[in-house]
């Protein structure tokens, strides 16, 4: 179904680039000057994200019009007419010939190709970029308070990135925690636009960079916070209802202020406790985890134990609860870690109905609960973790 998309849309683009311009007495609903290389002369599209998931999406929304890039660097939308009500459209960059005009490039805010843009009848743009870095020199007269919005997001996300390191080229389990750690410091600013922004429009684009995969496993309160907020905002609009569903009950991790689910679990010695019975009197970490994680043995024995050792006659509590297959290898990791607070595992490998239970699909991964087993903080690691710990404890 695809090829058969892009094929029609190869019938229909060159119609489009060879029809003459339309005199018509209002000016064209978007158009502007892009700064051009010697000898360049892309095209421009305008796609149209027809779903919350195909926002900031490669390869996803519908090409409503196109404009070449004149030798001067001027375009013009001619055909295109925008709709009656503010709507989310992307400008697209693409060089001649490219075989998809809806291609983003986004691995770097720096570079890439599209520029998110709301667009209303009667209210014409003119965008000024340049062709290599189209977002992130962009500039939309006049601006609306939805673009405004999304220029301010666009400044955030462009700071947050940050440059990427020989770390962020070559993965591997030894940096897995620092990785996540530097993922976390850059959706924080994006999450925090995204709580307080006015335009609707600009905080789903930045639910969208928050996670281009719509995973939000790490970040379930703020997907359901967005969800709440523009549902009572906005309560029949198909973009905030699609938001919603991913964030519906059964679909996100337990939340933070929940109370964690008294589940049973089978112990290393043998014995099946209740989790309830396992709460510190202060505080207490689920810690999930396998003997064939390096990162997980690794915080075993840099964070884990050194905690355990200073803060368990003050109230904190530990249970290590393990996706293994193997009863040999699960105690082997237990007492070559020194891990040797209360541990669990139903020993069925990735097949567990403890992170069932709690909706939870990757590792390293943990939980911070109260005496009563409230949820009060997750995914803390390293340095992080110690302050929390540290300050909830004393």
């Amino acid at each position: 179904m695809r090829v058969f998309r892009f094929a029609a849309l190869f019938l229909i683009i060159p119609l489009l680039f060879s029809a003459s311009r339309c005199q018509t007495q209002t000016p064209p609903a978007l158009s502007g000057h892009i700064a051009l290389r010697p000898g360049q002369r892309p095209v421009l599209y305008l796609v149209q994200p027809r779903s919350f998931g195909e926002i900031a999406s490669n390869y996803a929304g519908l090409v409503v019009d196109s404009a070449v890039v004149q030798t001067d660097g001027s375009f013009a939308f001619e055909r295109f007419q925008p709709p009656a009500e503010p709507a989310l459209f992307e400008l697209v960059i693409q060089p001649v010939p490219g075989r998809f005009p809806n291609k983003l490039t986004d691995e770097d805010p720096e570079r890439s190709n599209y520029l998110p843009l709301v667009v209303e009848k009667g209210a014409p743009l003119r965008v000024k970029a340049e062709a290599e870095r189209l977002q992130a020199t962009a500039i939309v007269e006049p601006f609306s308070a939805d673009n405004q919005a999304l220029w301010q997001l666009r400044d955030i996300r462009r700071q947050a990135f940050g440059r990427p390191t020989d770390a962020d080229r070559h993965v591997d389990e030894n940096t897995m925690l620092e990785q996540a750690a530097r993922l976390a410091q850059f959706r924080a600013p994006l999450m925090a636009f995204a709580d307080t922004t006015a335009s609707m429009w600009a905080a789903l684009v930045a639910v969208r960079w928050v996670s281009p995969e719509n995973d939000y496993e790490r970040v379930p309160e703020f997907l359901h916070g967005q969800c709440v907020r523009w549902r009572d905002a906005y309560p029949e609009h198909s973009f905030v209802a699609q938001l919603c569903r991913h964030a519906a009950p059964g679909k996100l991790p337990v939340l933070i202020g929940d109370t964690i689910p008294d589940f049973s679990l089978p112990m290393s010695d043998g014995d099946t406790l209740r989790l309830h019975t396992l709460l510190g009197a202060r505080l207490t970490l689920i810690d999930l985890w396998a003997s064939w994680c390096a990162p997980c043995r690794r915080e075993n024995r840099e964070v884990l134990a050194p905690l355990w050792a200073e803060y368990r006659d003050a109230g904190l509590a530990i249970v290590g609860y393990a996706l293994d297959s193997s009863p040999e290898a699960w105690q082997a990791a237990i007492r070559k870690d020194g891990a040797s607070w209360a541990q669990a595992s139903h020993l069925g490998g990735d097949v567990s109905p403890f992170l069932d239970a709690l909706r939870v699909t990757t590792i390293p991964a943990n939980l911070l609960l109260d005496a009563d087993g409230k949820i009060v903080a997750r995914n803390l690691h390293g340095q992080a973790l110690k302050d929390f710990v540290r300050v909830f404890v004393q």
